[in-house]
């Protein structure tokens, strides 16, 4: 087994949504939390990549934010193993929008540079020159781009250069907000394909961020289904695609298009997200699910680990699988 680059546990983020002062105290009303990211628990192995999936507002992106350290965690813990200068490793962030995340009134050699400077990594402006020009090649531009400005490039081309610039720091460990999502399908492909060659030369690990499962398969090793804040299904990425078991995760599934099978028969899924200022009692999926009994309502799952490595927290996958384990009363006769 690799050894996790990174253990989060029990992490919890809570932000503070309140009305001003004022209108509560006319209104008698209390302070209102939003519970964005809800005591979960993962490890990210060293040189692979875990992703966070699931719809948008489940959590992912402030669990990047945590991890990168933009936000605290409320509770829980974040801990991170030693890179191989026996530091502690600091994880980078490549942001989701190419077009925000880069200074339009700087030259995009001064975007590169600011991180090699800030932190001291080369001594001179000849030897920040010659690693600028570096990274460019390496994310597939040349060093004579770094004349030009950001609205100079294609979306694809300032993607680029946000990899150029995390990877400026000399990082181990990427944490990735889907960084493909405001791309065209074609460049979301050379994207990826660019972000598994760095990883395979330079041995980064990834924390992925995505709400598009196709995109996951790809790149991932682990991936961890969030609904609501919740981590409810982990799994190694072809155990989890062989067979999906949370029935959140099966529905996540069945948005991804089969060629094989276009007009596939698929029942509609009942109910809408509810509301993270509100969220449901017991498993917050179980207004939504063909599967739920009184017991999901009223009872939060565990997560609970299984043989094929996945953890799943759900009820009824639970009975499911400890009915299997137990056999029955004929069976016992039989053996007899």
């Amino acid at each position: 087994m690799t050894s996790p680059a990174l253990t989060v546990t029990h992490l919890t983020r809570l932000f503070n949504v309140s009305a001003p002062w004022l209108n509560r105290v006319v209104e008698r009303r209390p302070k209102a939390f939003l519970r964005a990211v809800d005591d979960i628990s993962f490890t990210v192995p060293a040189g692979g990549c875990l992703s966070l999936v699931g719809e948008s507002g489940c959590g992912k992106s402030t669990v990047a934010r945590l991890v990168t350290g933009l936000y605290e965690p409320s509770t829980g813990q974040l801990r991170f193993a030693n890179g191989k200068d026996g530091k502690p490793l600091a994880a980078q962030m490549i942001f989701q929008d190419p077009y925000a995340s880069l200074n339009p009134r700087w030259r995009v050699f001064d975007i590169i540079a600011e991180p090699l400077r800030e932190l001291k990594l080369r001594d001179t402006e000849a030897e920040i020159a010659v690693r600028v020009g570096e990274l460019l090649t390496t994310v597939g531009l040349a060093p004579r781009d770094g004349r030009k400005f950001p609205h100079e490039f294609s979306g694809g081309q300032r993607q680029r250069i946000s990899i150029a610039r995390a990877l400026a720091t000399e990082p181990e460990f990427l944490v990735c907000d889907e960084p493909t999502s405001a791309l065209d399908v074609s460049v979301q492909a050379q994207i990826l394909n660019l972000m598994r060659r760095l990883q395979d030369e330079m041995g980064l690990t990834y924390l992925f961020i995505s709400h598009d499962m196709s995109v996951v398969r790809h790149m991932s090793d682990q991936i961890a289904v969030m609904y609501l804040g919740r981590i409810v299904e982990q799994a190694a990425t072809e155990v989890l695609f062989a067979g999906p078991k949370h029935p959140y995760t099966q529905l996540l599934l069945d948005t991804i298009p089969n060629v094989a099978e276009p007009r596939r028969d698929r029942v509609p899924q009942s109910g809408e997200v509810p509301s993270p200022m509100a969220p449901p009692s017991g498993c917050t999926f179980h207004p939504r699910c063909p599967q739920a009994d009184a017991r999901c309502s009223a009872e939060r799952p565990e997560m609970q680990a299984y043989s094929d490595g996945s953890r799943v927290a759900c009820h009824r996958v639970a009975e499911a699988m400890a009915a299997l384990a137990v056999p029955s009363v004929g069976e016992h006769r039989l053996s007899a």
